[in-house]
């Protein structure tokens, strides 16, 4: 007969692994609509962040994204070769790169937002679901960072 303490212990039964199947899931649902678009999952994260803000010093999408120099560098570096973003010094400090959409990247707004409402068509769930699902994430990030080793 199984305890209550062995059936907290399986797979299926622990919050970490459905938020990890959730999010392999949500970011599959965006990945073949991406691709059509020439993006990846990564990079559409990087566009909607640019839509909403002019012009970031890099370190600051860094941060926003959860992302490190290492893995956003070559990101930028791909897209600015694609011609989605430009990337250029700060004239009051050289040591700062700002980043900003160019045209054709700001052209693919009415297309990411047709691609946002068939991923909320996908997921079943109404607008309103989906927004007080992703307070309680954040919610939940939040509790999780601020508990981290470093913050305690």
């Amino acid at each position: 007969m199984a305890t209550r303490n062995d059936q907290e212990m399986q797979l299926d039964e622990q919050l970490c692994f459905s938020l990890y199947a959730a999010s392999r899931a949500m970011t599959s649902a965006y990945r073949d609509r991406l691709s059509e678009l020439g993006l990846t999952y990564t990079q559409y994260i990087v566009v909607l962040l640019l839509l909403e803000h002019h012009l970031l010093p890099m370190h600051e999408v860094g941060r926003r994204l959860h992302l490190d120099s290492a893995t956003l560098s070559p990101l930028l570096k791909r897209m600015e070769s694609q011609g989605l973003v430009t990337r250029t010094r700060s004239v009051e400090d050289e040591r700062v790169v700002l980043v900003q959409l160019t045209p054709q990247g700001r052209s693919m707004r009415t297309e990411l937002g047709r691609l946002q409402v068939e991923v909320q068509r996908c997921s079943g769930m109404t607008r309103g679901d989906l927004m007080e699902l992703k307070d309680q994430l954040n919610e939940l990030t939040g509790n999780l960072r601020d508990s981290e080793p470093e913050h305690a």
